[in-house]
């Protein structure tokens, strides 16, 4: 460049001294800014000799006529040596600045690597992988005091020792070996060090270290605490299960046993009643101990159904067959109620256990009745919606708030403002669903306080129909 900008000027029309000078300047400063001071000083030494050989009195020599013109080429080399100091200073910050925003980004993919973690254990043994993956080193080792164990990641694990990483949790500061390119960090939880982290193949910035530990720290305690609290809350769902089943035992299972009880002690103890009283007597031993024993068939049938014990005989039928059984088993307890059922026709057969869902219809039926005021309609209804056909009883009841539509369908479940004014163990709809399920559908419920409710459940049609959709 040198050679360039002399041959240029000395082939060009005479041109002043300063004009050259603040070439040779340019020139020096784009060379530091890509080859550093060590280039751009010898540059500047060599443009210094050069301006004085060739464009400085007397021509063609090393010498100054004019002593004022020492002051010139003094100010010239150090203005030069200057500037390309401050060029590579500005070049060094922003290498810096571009590797700070570098580890940045890599600390942001770290943080969100370590989000999807569901354990302590799968979290502790990923945190290796993703440093050696985001940060590109060579190795990585994490070492936790609560666990005594440590988790490695890399291809050679012979640069971070196991003594050296307790040395570091002890100690509480940050080791950094550019020579050996190796560095530890203590992993801390405020100021308590809770163990360390060792890198080799790479040495990485003071602040990324402590801001690595730190991160570390907070996501296992992030994980730890959700841990816990996952817990408390299967411990919270077992007691409320638990007591739900208590309440259904002692409420319904007591209630027919009191009532047998009652009239057996009425007939041993009182042998004066007539006939026609013993016979009423009887008739409620007859009818409790039907109600005792369908609900220990219904938690027979829960438990064969969670078991996968109950074997289905699935066939295409048409869902009206099946609904209009539903509605002649449950004539007697439809009595105050109007049924409607709402068909569109055309509709396709259904691969079903028609025993099954007519035990499913039943039920909703059943609900439906337990639920809504005396006089009001019950509307059943069915479509198909792409791939599946939706059957729909509807009821003009209280409804079902938000948050128990959500639990409605737990086995031993029943509504709070109906618990214990409505007889029944909680388990129907826990049936209905295991059974619908079977079929590969599923069940649901719309509801709106005050508006009454829509239970529904889709069964899955057969291929060629769903092809033909």
């Amino acid at each position: 460049m040198v050679l360039a900008i002399v041959l240029i000027f000395r082939r060009v029309p005479p041109v002043n001294a300063t004009s050259v000078a603040l070439i040779f300047l340019l020139a020096i400063l784009y060379v530091s800014a890509f080859w550093g001071l060590r280039v751009s000083i010898f540059m500047s030494l060599l443009a210094t000799l050069s301006f004085n050989h060739y464009f400085l009195p007397a021509l063609g020599a090393l010498t100054i006529a004019n002593p004022q013109n020492w002051v010139a080429l003094a100010a010239f080399l150090v203005t030069a040596i200057t500037a390309s100091r401050l060029s590579e200073q500005a070049r060094r910050r922003a290498r810096d600045a571009n590797r700070r925003r570098q580890e940045l980004e890599r600390l942001y993919a770290f943080t969100q690597q370590m989000l999807v973690a569901g354990s302590v254990v799968e979290l502790l043994n990923v945190i290796p992988r993703h440093i050696v993956e985001s940060f590109e080193v060579q190795d990585a080792a994490l070492y936790l005091s609560s666990r005594d164990s440590v988790y490695r990641w890399g291809r050679d694990f012979r640069e971070l020792d196991v003594d050296q990483l307790k040395a570091i949790m002890a100690r509480g500061e940050p080791v950094v070996d550019a020579e050996r390119h190796v560095c530890y960090v203590p992993v801390r939880m405020g100021v308590r060090p809770v163990g360390s982290l060792g890198l080799s193949g790479a040495v990485l910035g003071r602040e990324t270290l402590e801001a690595l530990g730190t991160l570390i720290a907070i996501a296992v305690e992030r994980v730890s605490a959700i841990e816990a609290l996952g817990k408390a809350e299967a411990a919270r769902q077992e007691e409320r299960l638990r007591s739900a089943l208590l309440d259904s035992v002692t409420h319904e299972l007591r209630t027919p046993l009191t009532a047998i009880k009652a009239s057996v002690t009425s007939l041993l103890t009182q042998p004066e009643l007539t006939d026609a009283q013993r016979r009423e007597l009887f008739s409620v031993i007859n009818e409790e101990s039907d109600h005792l024993n369908h609900l220990i068939e219904e938690a027979i049938e829960m438990a064969r159904l969670d078991a996968g014990e109950i074997e289905l005989d699935i066939a295409p039928h048409p869902i009206r067959e099946v609904i209009e059984a539903a509605i002649e088993e449950s004539k007697n307890a439809l009595a105050n109620h109007s049924v409607e059922v709402r068909l569109p026709e055309g509709l396709p057969l259904v691969p079903m256990d028609p025993v099954r869902i007519r035990e499913v219809l039943t039920q909703l039926l059943d609900n439906a009745v337990k639920y809504s005021p005396p006089g009001t309609p019950i509307v059943i209804s069915a479509e198909v919606s792409g791939r599946f056909l939706v059957t729909s009883v509807a009821d003009r009841g209280a409804g079902i708030d938000s948050f128990e539509q959500a639990l409605i369908f737990d086995k031993f479940y029943r509504g709070r403002e109906h618990r214990y004014r409505v007889q029944g163990t909680g388990m129907g709809l826990a049936i209905c669903k295991a059974i619908v399920e079977a079929h590969g559908g599923s069940m649901g419920v719309t509801s709106q306080v005050g508006s009454g409710s829509v239970f529904h459940f889709s069964l899955p049609l057969s291929q060629e129909r769903a092809r033909g959709l």
